[in-house]
Formats: structure tokens, sequence, C-alpha cells
């Protein structure tokens, strides 16, 4: 039974978790580390955030928009004191994919639908968090997340090719026609300004990163940047800029939409929830292990809802936990979820939206496509498909296709990810179908071992067999198979001995199984 004080502590965490960290922020010196890596995150996610709304086919101050309640909100309704949530690569790559047919029919309903894509999302999550369904995540395995990873990342690193060489080009029915289709424009209309300015963007991070780490490369290369756009009238020459960002907060509002576009989002707004959570559940449980909190899955599910919930209804698209700005945060020193809190006020503070809105306005776009290729390459890790392969070749085949069939079917993203769950669950139920089957016989020290690796001598009349795995409706036609061939196979065979210590479930079809194997047996 539980008590009434456990009751209220666990309703307490589930609903109100930030009353676990509030009080620890009376201790100056958790708010001023807080307060530090507060403002060292929102440095990097001002210019990232822009630069991922824009991957998402929208405005880029509407990355600013996705940066404001919804990091505000996880960060109260979370299970990790260090998450940071927000616009991230990944996401950002499946909205646009998400939304891509309606750019061209219905390009003004573009925006709402985004919105109403991280409604659906937050209420997937949210639903699911609530229900205690966590764990139905977990279907989205390991070897698909990495091989959907690795091609996204290439994905979205080619996709601002046509930013960075300065043309525009037909997007085809696959993405890789469109990147032909960019490689071929750019051979005869290459944007030299443009392009000098995305490769000395891309110089600055990376030279930063690699010579002076301890300087945000990132945001010296947005401000370095937008000063040589003012000051050469980068624009005059034809290169893109952010332009106009409104001053002020985005509204609250319900967004009003067509009920059956919306019914048409529900299958990928699943898809990303899952793919997001899977992404935020995984930074959470890499800093857990080295802050040694516990993290609830399920209160995280809840923490990401609320957040798309809030972006949606503040006419932003769907978020997720961030794995490198998280890992900022937490190498910033930030001790509770008051830092994310920071985060998300100074970006929506005057800093940006009130007052420095203008100063936005001669950012390059091809500084911005920079921004992302630098963040994205760092999610190109082909060692982990190496690994997934050495591990278990199954797993292996699943990251490689998976990974292959990204790139061919995108941008429609979900399908390979279908694909790899359908063949995750397939090939998990072929294992469990035909576990190892042992034939046991006595070993010199008196103990039962498998006969044939410690190659034992086996009795003409009794067999001792012992079936290593469940004994369900998948795997009971196996079993039943494996005997019948050892008893014709051993024709002085009087007795069969199951070991059941190996069998960890059983169901109603491998009883049933059983009794009627037994009754054959009898019979002979």
């Amino acid at each position: 039974m539980i008590s009434a004080q456990q009751y209220t502590h666990e309703f307490i965490h589930r609903f109100i978790p930030y009353l676990d960290w509030i009080s620890e922020l009376k201790d100056p010196s958790i708010l001023w580390k807080d307060c530090l890596a507060g403002l060292t995150v929102a440095l990097v996610l001002i210019p990232q955030s822009m630069a991922y709304a824009q991957l998402a086919g929208l405005p880029a101050y509407y990355g600013l928009y996705a940066s404001f309640l919804p990091t505000i909100v996880a960060s109260l309704f979370g299970s990790s004191r260090q998450l940071q949530t927000g616009p991230v690569a990944v996401v950002s790559l499946m909205t646009a994919a998400a939304l891509e047919p309606l750019a061209s029919a219905n390009p003004e309903g573009y925006i709402v639908y985004a919105a109403v894509l991280a409604l659906i999302v937050g209420i997937f999550q949210l639903s699911l968090g609530l229900l205690r369904l966590g764990v139905l995540v977990e279907f989205l395995s390991h070897p698909v997340v990495i091989g959907f990873t690795n091609a996204a990342a290439i994905i979205i690193a080619a996709s601002q090719l046509s930013k960075i060489l300065g043309v525009t080009a037909e997007a085809g029915h696959h993405f890789y026609l469109t990147i032909w289709n960019v490689l071929v424009e750019a051979l005869q209309h290459t944007h030299l300004p443009t392009l000098l300015m995305g490769i000395a963007s891309l110089a600055i991070i990376f030279g930063l990163k690699r010579f002076v780490p301890k300087v945000p490369g990132v945001l010296t290369a947005v401000v370095a940047t937008s000063l040589i756009s003012f000051i050469l009238g980068y624009e005059a020459l034809g290169g893109k800029v952010v332009g106009n960002v409104p001053a002020g907060l985005p509204a609250i509002a319900f967004p009003s939409f067509d009920i059956s576009i919306a019914i048409d989002l529900i299958g990928t707004a699943m898809v990303i929830a899952v793919v997001g959570y899977m992404e935020a559940i995984s930074v959470a449980k890499a800093i857990a292990v080295q802050t040694r909190q516990r993290i609830d899955a399920n209160q995280g599910l809840v923490g990401q809802g609320l957040a798309n919930i809030v972006s949606g209804l503040s006419g932003a698209y769907p978020v997720a936990g961030s794995f490198s700005r998280s890992a900022i945060n937490m190498s910033a020193g930030a001790k509770t979820g008051f830092a994310a809190i920071v985060t998300g006020l100074l970006v929506a503070a005057s800093l940006i939206l009130l007052y420095f809105s203008q100063y936005l306005y001669h950012l390059p776009q091809a500084t911005l496509a920079a921004v992302i290729i630098s963040a994205v390459i760092n999610l190109i890790r082909i060692k982990q498909i190496k690994y997934a392969w050495r591990v278990h070749k199954h797993d292996g085949f699943i990251a490689i296709l998976t990974f292959v069939l990204t790139l061919i079917l995108a941008p429609h993203l979900e399908q390979s990810i279908f694909v790899g769950v359908l063949l995750s669950l397939g090939l998990f139920m072929y294992r469990t179908m035909r576990p190892h089957i042992a034939v046991l016989s006595r070993h010199t020290d008196g103990t039962l071992r498998d006969a044939e690796v410690n190659i034992l001598k086996t009795c003409p009349n009794i067999s001792i067999l012992r079936f290593e795995g469940p004994l369900f409706f998948a795997s009971a036609m196996y079993f039943e198979a494996k005997v019948l061939e050892r008893v014709a196979a051993k024709s002085d065979l009087k007795f069969i001995i199951i070991d059941a210590e190996a069998i960890t479930d059983i169901d109603a079809t491998g009883e049933d199984m059983l009794h009627q194997l037994s009754l054959s047996l009898a019979a002979f």
C-alpha cells in the first residue's frame, strides 16, 4: 500500500517537479552559476535557433519564438535539470519535410501548420507521459536512431549548399535530385559574394573551435559577418540577409486551421514526437550519468509535450532537447532548471526582440547556413554504425538500411523510420522464435552442461534439453520441432527431460503445446 505521504510526493514530482530544485536557488553560488550558464547558452541559442527556423522553412525569427516559452516550460516540467529544449536540427528538417506539400499549395498557411504540427506533437508526447507509456518510445531502437541521425545530418548539411553557393534550384521529388539540381545550377550561377561570406563564416566557426575554443565561434561569426554585410552593402550586391525581425514577443493564441490538413499531419507528428523525445531522453541520460540524477522518462515526456504545446500556441514549431546546448549548459556549471529559464528570458527580453532586432537585419543567410553545417557535422558518427555491426550483425544491418533509406527517401523521412522500426521488431521476433536449445550431459564436476560445447557423452535412453528463451506463441512450434527431431534421431530414447530454468516466460500457446506434445510422446 502507498502511504498518503508517498502519494503526495509522487503527485508533486509528477505535476510540479521544479519544486525539487527551486529551493536550492537560495544558495547564491548556485543562483550565480545558473545565471551564467543560462547566458552562455543564450549566446549560442540565438543564432542557432534562427538558423534552424530557416532549415524548417520558416522566417528566421520564428526560431527565437521557439526558444522562449518552450525552453522555460520544458525546464519547469521536465525531469532533467540541465536539459536545454528548443529548436534542433533533425526536428527542424522533419518539420520542413512534413510541411513541404503546403509550401506551394498554401504558402500563407505554412507558418500556421508549423504551429499546428507543434501542437499535435505536444499533445501526443503529453498523453504518453501522463498515461505512463514512455516505454512505447523504446520501440524506436538505437540502430534505427543512429542510422537515421547520420543520414539526417548529411541531408541537413547538403540542404544548405544552395544558401552557401547563392543559387536557387528546382526542388526534386527526392532530396538527391534537389541536390543535383543545385550543383548543376551552381556550375553557371554561383553568387561569389555569398560563397565568400559562407566560407568566411565556416572558417571563423571552425578556426576558433580549433585554435581558440573558449571564444564562441558561432556568435563571433554572426557578429563579424553582420558587420561586414552592413559595411560592404552585401544586400545591394545580391546577397540574401535575414531582413526585418518584428519587435515584440510572440502572441499566445490557438491557430485557426483546416481540420482535414491537421489530420494528414498526425502520422508525421507522431514520428517527430518520438524522434524528438529520443534525442531529448538520450541527452538527459548522458547528463544524468555525470550528475547522478534520477531521470523519469514519463516526466520527460510531460515536459517535452508541454513545451511543444506552448510552442504551437506561440506560433512557433516543434522543439526538442538539444545535445550541444545541454552540454554547454552543463559545462558552464548549471545546477538546476533555472539556467534554462534564464536562457529563455534572455531570448525573449529586450536584448533581442525589443531593442536589438534591427541589428539582425544585415545577418547573411549564408552565415546561418554555416551555423547549421557546423552544428550537424558532429551528428555524423559512422563509427556508431560500425560499432552496432560489431555488437550484432542484425543491429548493424538495421542501422545501415535505415541510413541508406533515409538518404534515398528524403524528404519523406518518416518512411525510413517506419521501415527501420518494423525491421527491428521483425528481427527481434526472429531471434526469439529460434533460441538456442542445448542437449545437457553430466560433467566431471557433477554439473549438467552443454554436451556439444564441452564434448560430453550423452545417454542413449535419456535426453535432457535446455530451452534458452521464452516459450511463447512465436517459439512454441520451433521447440516442438526440435524435441520431435531429437526423438527421431535417437531410436533407443525412452525419456526426455526439459530443463526449464532458462525459460524466462511461457504463454497459453506454449503451455498448450507442451500438453499436446506430452500426449503425443506418451502415445509412442
